[in-house]
């Protein structure tokens, strides 16, 4: 149930901690890049994906034939010579093992006072470069297959090293192939702050659409989740920092919890639902320079990874309009995805009879966002927006409509008196004959109500079936 396995005992701490008006907010998990990989599902909980910061601690892989490739490290030495150096790579021959650099894998090469090519994977990048050490090495590139891209999540090593995406990794074994005598080094960079396609979602961020409930649009916002900075308590290379640089939707997820924090601390009337509401709503679609955010191939990332886009936590701070929602309002939700009443009873503490309850389709939860599967006949869905801005304001609609339907709402301008009030419209999702969408299984869009002073962006999956 949301999630299976050990997510329903988070989904059960979860639902009674909104009941008591804790907001919860969740990783979405590192099973990315594949469709369908989340975890933390249930709608009482933020699923936070992840994306890179603008700041790239850097390095450049130079190579004898002049080519530099930019890449990440953390290990930043001052005193480590632009000589160029022997360049190998011990999986040349096959051999999977030498290819990832594991322990005692690099026995039978020399790889003495060489800079050594490494394939991620496998093993920890540290462990790899502990191998190399050991060896004799004198520097690694870690490279990275395509599923990785060109994401540079990169950590602690114990020699000079630097990460690579995949189109470097490419041309870098390209060059080994083509030459007797490869060189290469390592060229420092440091901090280098203004990346303009940040935020970019990473490879592992997990994807949506949810497996529990599709009616759901999962994740609900991703976050800072790559090679961030914060305190640390675990030994790295035998010694015990006060701090690390650490990569996962573990790192996205405190993020946005400490934003939800700032903002109840803001507005301590408003329910968990309304600060996620809030959050999402306000979210960029657009990265640093201006354009929309990409995932780890340099494409547009799709809704089912960004969900409603990067956190931007001065505007949710002043949404305008929130999507409120009851923990009672999930108890018909639950009902519908066809759960027994002991279990759904178990899930939010109290006997739950669904014979006595009017159930909801997974879309009519009061959600900020649409999830739709759409077969040859149209939807209705409504939704209830509560004021949390100007007492006298008026908004109109404006709707980027998903490629191959037609959406209609109604009313197309809702106007508001006084604060904490709450009007309700109504969404037609009305489906296209098949020949005017091609083979298109999916599509994207937004119904946005826009005031003079705000934008409030609900997005809309669909998947056509």
């Amino acid at each position: 149930m949301m999630g299976g396995g050990s997510n329903y005992g988070i989904a059960i701490g979860a639902f009674s901690a909104i009941q008591s008006g804790i907001f919860v907010s969740c990783s979405a998990a590192n099973s990315g890049p594949e469709y369908g990989t989340l975890s933390n599902e249930a709608p009482w909980i933020l699923t936070v994906g992840a994306s890179t910061i603008d700041r790239k601690i850097a390095a450049l892989a130079k190579l004898g034939n002049g080519a530099k490739y930019q890449g990440e490290t953390l290990f930043q030495p001052s005193n480590f010579s632009s000589e160029l150096l022997p360049l190998v790579y011990p999986g040349l021959n096959g051999n999977n093992e030498s290819a990832f650099c594991t322990p005692g894998s690099l026995d039978n090469f020399d790889v003495k006072g060489k800079v050594v090519v490494c394939d991620l994977g496998k093993i920890s990048s540290v462990l790899k470069g502990q191998e190399v050490l050991r060896a004799g090495g004198a520097a690694v590139i870690l490279t990275s297959p395509e599923i990785v891209g060109y994401s540079t999540p990169t950590t602690a090593y114990p020699l000079p090293a630097v990460q690579v995406g995949f189109g470097a990794s490419f041309a870098i074994k390209s060059y080994i192939n083509s030459s007797s005598t490869a060189q290469a080094t390592i060229l420092f960079e440091g901090t280098i702050i203004g990346d303009s396609l940040a935020p970019e979602v990473v490879f592992f961020s997990s994807r949506g659409p949810s497996q529990e409930s599709p009616g759901i649009l999962k994740p609900d916002i991703i976050g800072p989740g790559v090679n961030i900075l914060a305190a640390w308590g675990v030994s790295v290379d035998n010694k015990v920092p006060s701090y690390n640089v650490v990569s996962g939707t573990s790192m996205s997820c405190p993020h946005l919890s400490g934003i939800a924090a700032l903002l109840k601390s803001a507005h301590p009337d408003w329910s968990p639902a309304a600060i996620k509401s809030a959050i999402m709503t306000t979210a960029d679609t657009k990265n640093l320079g201006g354009l929309p955010i990409v995932d780890q191939r340099h494409l547009n990332a799709d809704i089912f990874a960004t969900g409603a886009g990067h956190i931007n936590p001065n505007r949710a701070n002043d949404p305008g309009l929130v999507y409120d929602i009851h923990p009672d309002d999930y108890i018909p939700y639950l009902c519908g995805l066809s759960y027994t009443d002991r279990e759904i009873g178990i899930l939010v503490q109290r006997k739950v009879v669904c014979a006595n309850v009017k159930v909801i389709a997974e879309a009519q939860l009061n959600y900020p966002s649409f999830s739709i599967i759409l077969g040859t006949t149209s939807q209705y869905y409504t939704r209830t927006l509560t004021n949390v801005g100007p007492a006298n304001s008026t908004y109109s609609v404006d709707i980027d409509v998903p490629f191959g339907l037609g959406v209609s709402v109604n009313p197309s301008q809702i106007r508001f008196s006084e604060l904490n009030q709450k009007v309700t419209y109504s969404v037609e999702f009305i489906p296209q004959v098949r020949e005017n969408r091609g083979n298109h299984s999916f599509a994207q869009g937004a119904l946005t109500w826009i005031s003079q002073k705000h934008t409030v962006r609900t997005p809309i999956s669909v998947i056509f079936k």
